[in-house]
């Protein structure tokens, strides 16, 4: 008997029990605090060597899990993302179509991408399954503008040329003289913090500066800078420097005729989206003499080359090979915001995004959904 009301009595104290760990993780799942320090979770696709530091830096300051995951994300490896709470991303190629379908029905809140550009997110996808989506407005403006104007430099003192030249043993300067910043006009394509970063070094450089941009900045504004179209402007200036993202909607923002409005001998430099200009008119316009020069730290079909080691396939894109091999082309691949200030901001920001996303359902750096 006494063995029947001991057994009873455990049987009440389970159930008790059971309630208690009920009315707990209700508790957790309410109070943000303790939902970082027990629950909350992160997986990071395509993370690099150099991010590495920074994302085990952050997840011990914050009391944060974070699988690290080197390759981008596919259709193979989003299952990987099960069980988490964000998908921290970084890529310039396509996501799967099943993207944020899928990451919904994991229960997954917030996708934060470690770069500006959202153009290859189906944004309407994202508020259709309600996931937050979050990006990195501003990882280290200077470093981008201070390299945009860098691979000017290069193609106005002809540094392709006089590289081969002396690879072959040939220090003769003629006829290949070069040209100055200051008695330049410079076109500047988009005033948000990257463009504005670059219209402040070319003042330095004592050059005359204009802008494009649908919003005007009010203090740019005040300088008169601003001129009313793109056609318009790229008639004027010199070198046509591009500084904003890309959209479904921009798509080639510089294609055929747009070129053919620009001055003859122009350059044009592009560290913002290999989409906005179209890369086989260029190459008829370079190979043709229209345009003096291109600065490119983007191209239109650059995610199966650049951050990838074709030493063994080669690159296979014959456009892009003849870009390359022009003496008036400088070409990069996609490097312009890799320095140690933005990498870092890249990675904290991306993440901060997202556990303020879980704890308060919003961050600063919130995507507006379509």
């Amino acid at each position: 008997m006494l063995a029947l009301d001991l057994k009873l009595k455990c049987e009440i104290i389970k159930k008790k029990l059971a309630k208690i760990q009920e009315r707990n993780a209700a508790f957790l799942h309410l109070d943000p605090h303790l939902v970082q320090q027990f629950v909350m979770k992160f997986i990071a696709y395509n993370v690099r060597q150099d991010e590495r530091a920074y994302f085990e830096n952050w997840s011990q300051e914050n009391n944060i899990e974070i699988k690290l995951v080197a390759d981008e994300v596919t259709s193979k490896n989003l299952s990987l993302s099960k069980g988490y709470d964000a998908v921290i991303s970084f890529q310039t190629g396509t996501y799967p179509a099943e993207f944020f379908e899928t990451l919904a029905s994991y229960g997954i809140k917030d996708v934060s991408i470690r770069n500006v550009g959202v153009d290859n997110l189906d944004l309407a996808e994202a508020k259709k399954y309600g996931i937050a989506v979050t990006n990195v407005p501003a990882y280290s403006p200077n470093a981008i503008a201070e390299f945009s104007v860098a691979i000017l430099l290069q193609l106005l003192r002809n540094q392709n040329i006089f590289r081969k030249r002396m690879a072959a043993n040939d220090y003769r300067w003629a006829p290949f003289v070069g040209k100055e910043i200051r008695a330049l006009t410079i076109g500047i394509v988009g005033t948000g913090r990257i463009g504005k970063v670059a219209i402040d070094i070319y003042k330095g450089f004592g050059a005359k500066i204009l802008a494009f941009d649908p919003y005007h900045d009010p203090k740019l504004e005040s300088e008169g800078i601003y001129i009313d179209t793109l056609e318009d402007l790229v008639a004027k200036v010199d070198v046509l420097t591009l500084h904003m993202p890309g959209s479904d909607k921009d798509g080639h923002l510089i294609d055929a005729k747009m070129i053919e409005k620009m001055k003859d001998g122009a350059y044009i430099i592009n560290t913002a989206r290999g989409s906005l200009i179209d890369a086989k008119a260029l190459l008829t316009a370079l190979k043709s003499g229209k345009l003096g020069g291109a600065g490119l730290d983007t191209y239109e079909f650059e995610t199966p080359i650049f951050n990838h080691d074709l030493n063994e396939t080669g690159v296979k894109d014959e456009l892009f090979k003849e870009l390359v091999a022009l003496d008036n082309v400088v070409m990069t691949p996609h490097i312009a915001f890799y320095t140690e200030t933005a990498v870092e901001n890249m990675v904290n920001i991306a993440l901060d995004s997202a556990k303020s996303v879980i704890e308060t359902g919003t961050a600063p750096t919130l995507v507006q959904t379509k």
